[in-house]
């Protein structure tokens, strides 16, 4: 059977564990990989070109961006991020699970994006991670004791404004009990690679 891959795409707010539940679940499901994207900050200590990004200056990346080369892109401080359509659609088709782990803002471009490019629509599946609730967020920030009061306040709003577009995801996984949230989002990635929109030939004729 000939499958496309998927277009995973996972957003959660800091300090909801996003990032220990994916390293749980990329090692119960080793094909599992993130997409490289694209930055034009400087590398960092033993980054890598083409592995942990694509480094680019800011003319690369804005001719990039005016050719339409990105499927997602995003500001964030001084630099820019995104991710190329090249990099995701080539993997796609290998049958590959490609993983983006992007903001609200990135997740609704690539609805955007799927309303014109069947590949990608029949690819995507959108997951969000979520605190029990905004003051059980707030409190798990609190206790890293890494935030000024001002500094606090913008990541729980900033949370709640992202929390707030839970809708234009296809799955919510509530991470209250970390065993249980690892498994619940396991059991999703599994379930997702079990999906008929991928499937690119008729079947049973």
């Amino acid at each position: 059977m000939k499958k496309n891959g998927n277009l995973i795409v996972i957003s959660g707010p800091s300090g909801v564990g996003k990032s220990t539940l994916v390293k749980r679940a990329m090692a119960e499901l080793p094909d599992l990989r993130f997409s490289v994207s694209c930055t034009t900050r400087a590398p960092r200590e033993g980054e890598v070109d083409g592995k942990s990004y694509y480094f680019l200056d800011d003319a690369e990346f804005t001719r990039r961006l005016d050719n339409g080369e990105f499927l997602e892109h995003a500001g964030v401080f001084k630099h820019r991020y995104g991710t190329l359509k090249s990099e995701v659609l080539n993997r796609i088709t290998r049958g590959e699970e490609v993983l983006l782990d992007i903001d609200v803002q990135g997740a609704k471009q690539i609805r955007a994006a799927a309303e014109s490019d069947p590949v990608i629509r029949n690819a995507a599946v959108f997951i969000i991670i979520a605190p029990p609730a905004l003051k059980t967020l707030e409190e798990r920030l609190i206790s890293r004791n890494s935030e000024t009061p001002e500094q606090l306040k913008l990541r729980v709003d900033a949370a709640r404004n992202e929390l707030k577009n839970f809708r234009i995801y296809d799955y919510m996984v509530i991470n209250d009990d970390l065993e249980t949230a690892a498994n619940e989002l396991i059991n999703i990635f599994k379930a997702i690679r079990m999906r008929t929109a991928n499937i690119q030939e008729e079947l049973f004729q």
